[in-house]
């Protein structure tokens, strides 16, 4: 599994990132242009996943989102795990969503 930092994230823009948290979570402010798929759901959604590329996972501080990464990557997909994660993208002072 590959790891970055907010900073790093911020930088990449990357194309798919994917916000492993809570759906209430998510909707109190996540990275822009993420999208939600809670981490008890990542299963139900390896083969939608298969066909993304760039692939950046994010939860609020890191911890779900690098056991989305380890599963997903068990499945052959290749993921990035944002370390920090939408905490530390607040705390830097970068913009949210909501």
């Amino acid at each position: 599994m590959h790891s970055i930092t907010t900073t790093q994230l911020a930088e990449a823009a990357p194309a798919n990132i994917i916000d492993v948290r809570e759906p209430d979570e998510f909707a109190a402010g996540h990275v822009p242009g993420a999208r939600n798929i809670p981490l008890s759901t990542v299963p139900d959604h390896v083969d939608e996943l298969r066909e993304l590329e760039d692939l950046h996972l994010i939860c609020q501080a890191g911890g779900r989102s690098a056991r989305a990464a380890a599963f997903l990557e068990h499945h052959g997909l290749e993921t990035t795990n944002v370390d920090g994660g939408t905490g530390a993208w607040i705390a830097e002072g970068r913009d949210v969503e909501k």
